[in-house]
């Protein structure tokens, strides 16, 4: 079974969303679909100031596998991406929770994180498929 950590939230489409102390969120996909995936060798991230809604395709991640997109969890701005990845891509196979942060975001409806998912229901869904 994947990591999943307990202190994040969720989207059915598999990325993880962390809320930061200045009510921004970091977001990235899981070790569950990175998993799936394979080796990551290209990423496009979206441009910062994208105003975005939920579960619009935002971003591309490509492995050797099979290319993938990744939805916003949330609506919100994009306030930064992780440029490391441009060169880097397998940092979301090492550190798919860590350095493999996709972008972060200023959520524009806060009401939206409590649809998401937590630890419990995210496993109880991967472990349905």
């Amino acid at each position: 079974m994947s990591d999943i950590p307990a202190d994040l939230k969720y989207s059915k489409s598999h990325e993880w969303i962390e809320v930061m102390g200045n009510g921004d969120v970091t977001v990235g996909i899981t070790a569950h679909a990175q998993d799936l995936l394979g080796d990551m060798v290209y990423v496009e991230l979206p441009e910062v100031g994208r105003e975005i809604s939920a579960e619009e395709e935002i971003a591309v991640v490509e492995s050797v596998k099979a290319a993938a997109d990744i939805y916003a969890p949330i609506s919100g701005v994009v306030t930064e991406i992780n440029e490391t990845l441009a060169d880097q891509p397998e940092s979301i196979n090492n550190d798919p929770f860590g350095d493999g942060w996709l972008f972060r975001l200023k959520p524009t409806d806060a009401d939206e994180l409590e649809k998401l998912l937590d630890a419990d229901e995210y496993r109880a869904l991967i472990e349905a498929e």
